[in-house]
């Protein structure tokens, strides 16, 4: 069972690592939205390839700590969870920033909810039930 927490931890990490680029400069429909919006100015795109950058970064970190074979491996599980996550939080704690939506009002009628949330934040919450899903299987497995 700890092993599939890992794995379910894995997913999560690959996605902290790749939703971001792809969605942000890879993926024609969604990138035009962001790194190839002409009404970015060069300071917001800046930004965005900040924030994909530091996606790309905590995933990786959440996979090394994640596959570490030496050192406390339920303290490595737990803090690899926990880097994972902060990609989703960051993402949830955006809309609390004055002036930020979830979608630039040109591309509203193109951005379809996810039951009744924009997509970024269904996949965020998504993602963080499934760390915590993975948080309570490590946790009955390694004790």
């Amino acid at each position: 069972m700890f092993l599939l927490a890992k794995m379910i931890v894995a997913l999560v990490s690959a996605a902290v690592m790749l939703a971001g680029l792809l969605a942000d400069w890879v993926i024609p429909r969604t990138a035009k939205q962001h790194i190839y919006n002409p009404k970015w100015p060069p300071h917001a795109k800046f930004h965005n390839g900040q924030t994909m950058s530091l996606g790309f970064l905590l995933g990786a970190l959440s996979l090394f700590l994640l596959f570490r074979m030496d050192g406390d491996l339920w303290f490595q599980f737990t803090l690899g969870i926990v880097t994972a996550s902060y990609y989703w939080l960051s993402m949830m704690f955006a809309g609390l920033f004055p002036h930020t939506a979830w979608v630039d009002p040109e591309f509203k009628n193109e951005v379809k909810p996810v039951l009744g949330l924009p997509p970024q934040q269904f996949l965020s919450f998504v993602m963080l039930i499934l760390l915590a899903v993975a948080f309570l299987l490590g946790y009955i497995a390694y004790n």
